[in-house]
């Protein structure tokens, strides 16, 4: 079977790709021997186009034309210079010099293109400035991120890097193989591995990340929700029909997790999540955040889920596995010297 798709790459600040694709009017879901639209398979939510959006767009929600061919241009002269770049470290295998940065992983390793024919200039829609609503006063900010670690506390509660060395707890959630950088929920795309499989009988739904292999199971049933001292990484998920739309409402989260990027804590967050097929080889994914504690008003976002020709494989987190002990071994041997 072959799948023709436009694949529009975009680069801007960040990148800046494609948004959901559309469908036509007619268009009906396929449907499961229950009657429900069938969602079921493997999808990528990844999306060069950024989260937020950049400030010189004001309220502009979409790419011009003449835009689109200008980041067009940007991003091959990018990708040219980075070919060019790792061409050279073959050539030249020299190992960095000591306290070097080696870097992180090549061009190959990325996922860069986003599917669709509408070119938005962020995910986020509300705030109608695309951009992340305003934290509460006194709301946390977490500052570890990829690099030198940064003063802080335990718990971690941001996804990367981390505040020590002295025991796994000084490590970001990523790190510590408990949470996947881009699965959320809600997914945000980005990096690699921006997978997710559905799974649907008459009154269940899975959606199983590939990161850290999470299955959230989504009851469509009307049972009430869970009480309040019961706690997860992911929430606790129910589920409800409206039309051609599975609506998925989280809450019950733990507070060990940032609500949002590197944002507050997740006790009181809510999540509603909306999964549309729109076409044969497209879900509309728009979520929508609400939390007290973080952020004065609620974020939505939308991106398009595109159609995996292929299976899911078990993620295993041998990286985070292997790199903790070796994390905590290199600074116990630079303690002895």
């Amino acid at each position: 079977m072959k799948i023709k798709l436009l694949i529009l790459v975009s680069i801007l600040a960040a990148s800046i790709g494609s948004s959901v694709a559309q469908t036509a009017d007619d268009y009906v879901a396929p449907r499961t021997e229950w009657g429900q639209p069938d969602l079921q398979g493997v999808w990528n939510f990844n999306s060069s186009t950024p989260m937020q959006r950049p400030k010189r767009f004001g309220t502009q929600e979409f790419l011009t034309a003449a835009e689109v061919e200008q980041d067009r241009a940007r991003q091959e002269k990018r990708r040219i210079a980075a070919d060019a770049a790792e061409a050279e470290l073959v050539l030249n295998p020299e190992a960095p010099a000591i306290g070097a940065d080696p870097g992180g992983y090549n061009n190959f390793w990325y996922e860069s293109a986003s599917i669709g024919e509408n070119v938005r200039t962020s995910l986020i829609v509300y705030p109608t400035d695309g951009r992340i609503s305003d934290r509460v006063e006194g709301a946390a900010v977490h500052t570890a991120n990829l690099g030198p670690d940064v003063e802080g506390d335990r718990p971690v509660l941001a996804v990367f890097g981390g505040i020590g060395k002295d025991g796994p707890e000084d490590r970001g959630l990523s790190e510590r193989c408990l949470i996947g950088f881009n699965a959320g929920p809600p997914f945000t795309g980005g990096g690699y591995n921006a997978n997710v499989q559905i799974f649907q009988n008459k009154d269940h739904a899975v959606i199983l990340t590939e990161m850290v292999h999470d299955a959230r199971i989504v009851p469509l049933d009307d049972r009430g929700i869970l009480d309040d001292g019961i706690r997860q990484w992911s929430g606790n998920s129910r589920g409800y029909w409206d039309g051609d739309s599975l609506v998925v409402t989280t809450r019950n989260f733990t507070d060990l997790t940032p609500s949002f990027s590197r944002f507050g804590n997740a006790k009181d967050k809510m999540l509603t999540e909306r999964f549309t097929r729109i076409d044969q080889f497209t879900i509309e994914y728009e979520w929508t955040l609400e939390d007290p504690s973080t952020f004065t008003d609620k974020i939505i976002a939308t991106m398009p889920m595109t159609k995996v020709a292929g299976i899911l494989y078990e993620y295993g987190c041998h990286e985070g596995n292997y790199g903790m002990q070796n994390i905590l071994r290199g600074e116990r041997m630079q303690e002895r010297r």
